[in-house]
C-alpha cells in the first residue's frame, strides 16, 4: 500500500514539474539596426503576459524569449514584436533546459 501511495505522489509531482517547464522561442527579427531597437523590442515584450526572459541580439537579428506556455505562445510573442515595428518570425521553439 505504501509503494502505491508513493508511486502516486511521484507521478503527480512529475506531472506538475513537466507542466511548469518554461518554453523558449528564437525569433528572426527584421529592421533591427541599433541598440535603441532592442529597447523598443524589450518594452513590447514586457507587455506580453507570460514572458519570463528575453535576450535581443542586434548583430544576429534574433530575439530569444522564455515564456510560460500556459499564458502565451510564440505567435503572440511574434505579433508583439511585429506590432512594435520589427517583423518577427519564429525560428525554433523548445523546452528550456
Amino acid at each position: 500500500m505504501r509503494k502505491i501511495f508513493l508511486g502516486l505522489i511521484l507521478t503527480a509531482w512529475m506531472g506538475i514539474t513537466c507542466a511548469a517547464m518554461p518554453k523558449q522561442v528564437v525569433l528572426r527579427v527584421e529592421n533591427m539596426t541599433c541598440p535603441a531597437c532592442s529597447i523598443t523590442i524589450e518594452k513590447a515584450l514586457d507587455k506580453v503576459s507570460g514572458v519570463t526572459a528575453k535576450r535581443v541580439n542586434v548583430r544576429d537579428a534574433t530575439v530569444t524569449v522564455g515564456f510560460d506556455s500556459e499564458r502565451t505562445n510564440p505567435g503572440v510573442i511574434a505579433k508583439a514584436i511585429t506590432d512594435a515595428g520589427f517583423p518577427a518570425t519564429a525560428i525554433t521553439s523548445k523546452n528550456s533546459d
